[in-house]
């Protein structure tokens, strides 16, 4: 098939020369021209183009008035027969009651009602022209349904198709194709990709625009009133409970993570809103608690806008489906394996052996993954990917991937060096700070916190430098950097201390750069506030000369990589991204109709996002959930997150330059305005500059072209509304900050824009695809702490186990069992590709390739990906970049463009999908 920029135009009669079909002609020829130009050249898209064929040869004469001197001649009757096939993704094993009804109606062509839409007014009644239909019947080629249209030569293009579904089951669309007469040279083909429902369900047709995309102005006034009307249908009316088969965006605030029906200890509370700011969710209009009438009743499934929903690919893969199976069936059946759901690994052997032994599972699972491996020809059609079958058995056992990090040199997570290297280079490289302020000054209130003054003092830090440089020479040289989880964390010390088996500290860890472009840190910071029966209790820790002072250093450092886990899974990744997204997919649908170039081109950076967040409310980070099980915020791990973005989230600083200038890890040059990175072997900042560029020059070339000035971007209705709902909706509670960028000029739009695609892509690929590399061994990314520092107190009890045993004072200290194997599953699924992954700068939408302009600009994009991929490669082999290359290190290849399925530890694709 192939996807032209001009919608269907319908050519008349050979051997029509009067001068009445003038128009027609001009239209039918300007069709052909562009069937060439597109499919003359190599697409770059999923779908590749025909060969132009012969001059249209209509079966059926066409109707023409004649006018000469602007005086109507005779008219003379003329008809097309118009062939429409309608592309249908046959269901995977589907049986419903009324499957033999919908068997009749095939059997008598009664499946697809088609209603063919004319981009042009009547020009007699300036009213829209009559619509053509016919029923569209199954043919003997899987998939492939057949209509015949007679159509009036006057008809003119059409814009737009209506579809009514006769049968009682929905039906995925993939596209329609019309041919005029026998001519596949007149081919043009709607690109629709979507659910269609059953019309038991929903009276309403749906409706399916031409593959051009038209700015609101621009829209043919034959379907500029469908345009309007189809936005009013998503919008919905806010409403009732939503129903499987809806496809209406609306918003609401997170009230569905507590269940106080099931258990009162399930009751949280609802975020988004003046006390907890937070980005708004989807609206499933489910019934109020019982218990709390500001909480949503959790019950089945939580809704999802249709085409939002998982493919049926992806839906049958291991990286969407254990989310639920998975995690609900698995781990559950282990919890009486582990009797005591508090109990440590005995050893560091203990923990190798899930890498090697596994853990035997119980007999329902093996019934289970052998039923799964009789139906799908692979074990995993329900379970993890890390569930493997026994040798010459139908028993099966849990045994764990090896992580890249422990494959490569298994003593890395105990070294300084790589603690310090993964701030720039690991899964979380997004919070490391210039260190602008000393003496280090909290500023929380002295009299709730204790005093704010830092133990990071100058002879503290000046003791650990590598350098004989004071700290003021080196601040002023950017030498000093800062990982500060100190006042974020410490209104939470107390209550995460009484939650079971869990602890926490506020921390700040200082580094300092080498002459080498490496971190080397200096001193840890712990700090428990005062209490109205203890006072604060801080300490600094150094890597010093004596054993004692190494181990607690030790224990410090796990310490902080346990913050710096908690904020990476909840802010850098859940809120950054999956969370902030939610709301510029809902009003981009809302605002945006389906022939915007904006919503064309930010579509593919949406795919399956609101889905995976309704996964993620529904099993991570809900009551009781993975989240709040494994991290040591337990209850409090959305509340946190609220903080985090009503004091540190903001828009522009989303954007990769200027997130690295407000950390001060980079400065803008005064000559050219350029990025200059302080820290010049910054993996995350090198690569993603590089593909943040080639983000910003695709959409500068896409915006540029489809807006000819700023005043017809400013004057866009739909772009205008679709920013200012993302602002007063969907980021309500931020509705009146300063800092929102406008989208009045052509700049401001591309800005927004890059920004968005950037987050989508990008950033999430960084702190996404990297988790299981890095915490698949749970010790060098804990998920939580469940001892204090054994010279906290100074209990003697705690000192003379510490000094007699520190390797069991560490393994006291990390996760238990139950625990790491919960999150290292978790991690397993959350780091994996899934086989219909669609990454930056390898598929074209449609729309893109039926303009020229556009489908080169998408090709140069394409290119640039390509040659990311090599200078990634390149940098990972330069043994000068100590931060990314050397003994036993991991290659940094997060933001590596592309990848096969499966975890990899590599690959950006367009949307946040898993």
């Amino acid at each position: 098939m192939i996807h032209l920029k001009q919608p269907l135009a319908l050519a008349s009669a050979k051997g029509g020369s009067n001068a009445a079909g003038a128009p027609l002609f001009a239209a039918a020829a300007c069709c052909g021209v562009q069937r060439r130009a597109a499919g003359g050249g190599s697409g770059s898209g999923r779908r590749g183009g025909r060969g132009v064929g012969r001059a249209a040869t209509p079966r059926i004469s066409c109707s023409t008035i004649e006018e000469a001197g602007g005086v109507s001649a005779v008219t003379v009757d003329r008809t097309l027969t118009v062939t429409a096939t309608v592309t249908v993704q046959p269901p995977i094993g589907v049986m419903y009651a009324a499957r033999g009804l919908d068997d009749l109606g095939d059997l008598f062509g009664k499946t697809l009602l088609l209603e063919l839409v004319s981009s042009s007014l009547d020009p007699r009644t300036g009213m829209e022209k009559e619509r053509i239909s016919a029923f569209a019947h199954r043919t003997m080629k899987e998939g492939k349904y057949v209509a015949e249209l007679t159509v009036p030569a006057t008809f003119g293009p059409v814009g737009a198709v209506l579809v009514e579904n006769e049968h009682h089951k929905e039906m995925f669309i993939k596209d329609i194709r019309l041919v005029t007469g026998a001519d596949d040279s007149s081919a043009v083909t709607f690109d629709c990709n979507s659910w269609v429902h059953s019309k038991f369900d929903n009276p309403e047709r749906r409706v399916f625009f031409t593959v051009k995309s038209y700015l609101p102005s621009s829209t043919p006034k034959g379907i500029s009133a469908l345009r309007k009307k189809e936005l009013e249908t998503l919008r919905g009316d806010g409403r009732g409970e939503r129903k499987f088969f809806d496809r209406v965006y609306d918003y609401d605030v997170y009230n569905d993570l507590g269940d106080p029906d099931y258990r009162i200890e399930h009751l949280r509370p609802v975020v988004g809103g003046d006390d907890l700011p937070y980005p708004r969710r989807c609206r499933t209009g489910r019934p109020r608690s019982e218990i709390d009438r500001r909480t949503e009743k959790r019950r089945g499934p939580v809704y999802v806008p249709r085409d939002e929903q998982f493919s049926e690919v992806k839906g049958m893969t291991f990286s969407a489906t254990t989310l639920r199976s998975g995690l609900h069936a698995v781990l559950p059946a282990l919890e009486p394996l582990l009797a005591n759901q508090e109990l440590r690994f005995p050893h560091f052997p203990a923990i190798d052996s899930l890498y090697s032994v596994g853990i035997p599972l119980p007999a329902q699972l093996n019934a289970a993954a052998s039923a799964a491996a009789a139906t799908t020809g692979v074990v995993g059609g329900v379970i993890p990917r890390v569930v493997r079958m026994i040798e010459d058995t139908t028993d099966h056992v849990l045994r764990f991937e090896v992580p890249e990090m422990l494959e490569r040199d298994r003593f890395s997570w105990f070294r300084d060096e790589e603690f310090a290297r993964q701030v720039l280079a690991g899964v979380n490289p997004v919070c490391i700070q210039l260190l602008t302020e000393f003496p280090i000054v909290s500023k929380l209130a002295p009299e709730v916190y204790g005093p704010p003054e830092s133990a990071l003092t100058k002879e503290v830090l000046e003791g650990q430098m590598v350098e004989a440089v004071t700290v003021e020479e080196a601040m002023a040289q950017r030498r000093l950097f800062i990982l500060d989880y100190h006042d974020v964390f410490l209104p939470y010390v107390h209550r995460v201390r009484e939650l079971p088996e869990t602890t926490l500290y506020a921390s700040r860890t200082v580094f300092f750069l080498t002459q080498a472009g490496t971190l080397a840190p200096l001193a840890i910071e712990l700090t428990r506030p005062q209490s109205p029966t203890l006072p604060q209790w801080k300490q600094a820790f150094v890597h010093g000369a004596d054993a004692t002072s190494s181990w607690l250093w030790k224990l410090a450092k796990a310490h902080v990589v346990t913050h710096d886990t908690g904020y990476h899974q909840l802010v850098s990744h859940w809120l950054r991204t999956h969370c902030c997204v939610e709301p510029y997919i809902i009003a981009a649908n809302r605002q945006l109709s389906r022939m915007h170039p904006v919503y064309r081109l930010l579509h593919p950076h949406f795919r399956y996002t609101m889905e995976i967040n309704a996964l993620a409310r529904e099993s991570l980070i809900n009551a009781d959930g993975i989240i709040e099980e494994s991290f040591w915020p337990g209850r409090y791990a959305v509340e946190l997150s609220s903080v985090a973005y009503a004091t540190t989230w903001r828009f522009d600083a989303e954007a990769l330059p200027e997130d690295l200038v407000r950390r001060g890890l980079a400065v803008r040059r005064e000559d050219d305005g350029e990025i200059e990175l302080t820290i010049k072997d910054y993996p995350y900042a090198n690569d993603g500059l590089l593909v943040w560029g080639s983000i910003k020059q695709w959409a500068s070339d896409y915006v540029y072209f489809y807006y000819k000035s700023d005043e017809d971007v400013a004057g866009d209705e739909e772009v205008q509304a679709w920013w200012e709902e993302v602002r007063t909706k969907g980021h309500a509670d931020k509705k009146d900050e300063p800092w929102w960028p406008a989208i009045d000029t052509r700049d401001g739009l591309v800005g927004v824009l890059t920004t968005i695609m950037w987050v989508t892509s990008g950033h999430h690929a960084a702190v996404n695809f990297g988790q299981y590399h890095y915490g698949g061994y749970f010790p060098n990314r804990p998920t939580t702490m469940r001892k204090t520092m054994p010279v906290e107190d100074n209990r003697e009890e705690d000192t003379k186990k510490f000094m007699a045993r520190p390797e069991e004072v560490l393994l006291d200290t990390l996760p238990s069992q139950m625990q790491a194997i919960k999150v290292m599953a978790t991690l397993d699924i959350l780091s994996s590709h899934s086989p219909d992954e669609e990454y930056m700068g390898e598929y074209a939408e449609p729309a893109w390739l039926a303009e020229p302009m556009v489908k080169a600009a998408f090709e140069k994009f394409g290119g640039r990906m390509k040659e990311i991929e090599g200078t990634v490669d390149e940098r990972n082999n330069n043994p000068e970049l100590r931060n990314r290359c050397g003994a036993g290190i991991v290659p940094y290849e997060l933001l590596k463009p592309f990848s096969k399925p499966g975890v990899t530890g590599r690959g950006i694709p367009n949307s946040i999908s898993i």
